[in-house]
């Protein structure tokens, strides 16, 4: 069976939905996305949306960065995505990426006068690391783009070219992934998921006006740390800081939860799972499954 594929107002076989070689958005990254997970709970035949309207609602902030009109709300844009799911019988987990795009054809950069597209697609996607192993990280030698130059606040195509720069390097190197600095030398986040630090017991995160993404799983994190009795602390972390924390983990949609066992060839505590990263892990998994009542708020039922 043929999945569909929502393209410019109408849904298509994912075969059909091409765009010229000379659109805007390809040439030049002028484009903005999301990175959406449903989860499948089988017991309830069930399919839940995690996050649905904030993960739009930053679209749509991402989209008047860079200039992009699109004529739909976030209600609309929901709706367009469960019906593609539905349309795709998906029965596993699956990965949506809305993309909002400079659609005409040119080669010069300046977006005067562009014209501008939508596409959402869907894949089954399962674990992208695997969330049962520790993983072994480095402090990467790029730096992640700032504020001024291409803002991490928001989901820019093009920007994706420096999470590339981190991701491959650090595989090449033995690595599973790497942690980015700032230009001044603070610590920001992952390739693309942002972190946490277990230090005295406080879970430490760097805070949203630092210059990364304010992950919607990282808000997650936090809401189900505090309401676990944990202290949570948002603030600038030093390099330094990462050597002695007693645990770390990684965060984000595409990614999850994935615990840090060893950073710059250090360990990380004692290099096992801790119980704060555990636990929270575990309610994270629970929680996108719709099997926490408190926080079936965050889940949108796909099927009728």
């Amino acid at each position: 069976m043929s999945e569909f594929v929502y393209m410019n107002g109408k849904y298509t076989e994912k075969e059909n939905a091409v765009i010229p070689v000379m659109t805007h958005g390809f040439l030049y990254g002028t484009s903005v996305f999301e990175g959406i997970r449903a989860y499948y709970n089988s017991e309830e035949n069930q399919m839940y949306a995690f996050r649905l309207e904030e993960h739009f609602e930053r679209f749509l902030r991402s989209a008047k960065i860079m200039r992009i009109e699109l004529a739909k709300s976030v209600d609309e844009l929901c709706e367009i995505t469960k019906e593609l799911l539905k349309k795709n019988e998906y029965k596993t987990d699956v990965y949506i990426r809305p993309t909002a795009y400079k659609s005409n054809e040119s080669v010069r950069t300046n977006m005067v006068g562009s014209t501008d597209g939508l596409i959402i697609f869907s894949v089954p996607l399962g674990e992208t690391l695997d969330t049962t192993k520790g993983l072994n990280v480095c402090v990467s030698n790029w730096r992640r783009t700032s504020d001024n130059a291409i803002p991490p606040k928001a989901k820019i195509g093009g920007a994706y070219a420096n999470t590339a720069l981190v991701a491959t390097d650090a595989k090449l190197a033995g690595f599973d992934e790497a942690i980015t600095l700032s230009e001044a030398g603070e610590v920001m986040e992952g390739s693309t998921m942002n972190l946490f630090l277990v230090i005295d017991d406080v879970l430490v995160t760097t805070s949203s006006n630092c210059g990364i993404l304010e992950g919607i799983t990282r808000n997650t994190i936090i809401e189900l740390a505090k309401n676990r009795g944990l202290k949570v602390e948002e603030r600038r972390i030093q390099r330094s800081e990462l050597y002695f924390a007693r645990e770390a983990f990684f965060c984000g949609t595409s990614a999850q939860i994935n615990i840090i066992t060893s950073i710059d060839n250090r360990l990380v505590g004692d290099g096992k799972f801790g119980k704060i990263a555990t636990m929270l892990q575990k309610d994270y998994f629970d929680t996108v499954k719709g099997k926490i009542p408190q926080y079936r708020k965050w889940c949108r039922k796909v099927y009728d």
